[in-house]
């Protein structure tokens, strides 16, 4: 099993099947509650992010091929070590994969520009070179845990986010682990 299908794995046990809550914008097509259509999410492939796709019907293999292009490629997952990657992924499908590109860009002391290209890379090569991959990944996860507690939704998604973020680390040092 590759990573990307290990990681893709772990992340079906976050993202789970088909839910429609009304209080969640991502489950609306317009991307804010009340704004568009009411279509759902599975496996993760949100309304919001896919509008046009019939969600209650995705399947887990065209999830997995969305993931692929549009998570996975998009954050060089294959370039990136593997706990790392898996965190970076995980982030690039729940809070986007500009947000994701830049807390990598930050914790691995690079230009913030939001895409994950040779730059960032050499300076991810270079932060596990020096200090190995638990700190960046440590420095990763706290940036992403800051933003996720600060966004107005927690106080309704809280619980669940929390519990997502909480397992990861050891989710991480499960793929890491071979």
């Amino acid at each position: 099993m590759t990573t990307f299908e290990r990681a893709f794995s772990m992340l079906l046990e976050h993202e789970g099947g088909f839910s429609c809550e009304r209080e969640d914008p991502g489950n609306w097509t317009g991307g804010s509650v009340g704004s568009g259509v009411l279509k759902g999410t599975k496996f993760g492939i949100s309304a919001a992010a896919y509008p046009g796709l019939d969600i209650a019907d995705i399947t887990e293999a065209t999830a997995l091929a969305i993931y692929r292009r549009d998570y996975w490629e998009r954050v060089q997952g294959d370039a990136l070590p593997p706990p790392l990657a898996l965190l970076v992924f995980d982030a690039a499908v729940n809070n986007g994969v500009g947000q994701a590109a830049c807390w990598l860009q930050i914790a691995a002391g690079t230009v913030m520009d939001g895409r994950v290209g040779p730059q960032t890379l050499a300076a991810v090569a270079g932060c596990v070179a020096a200090r190995g991959v638990v700190p960046l990944c440590t420095e990763f996860h706290a940036r992403r845990m800051m933003f996720m507690a600060s966004l107005p939704n927690w106080r309704v998604f809280g619980l669940g986010w929390a519990r997502r973020l909480a397992e990861l680390p050891f989710q991480a040092m499960q793929i890491g682990a071979g």
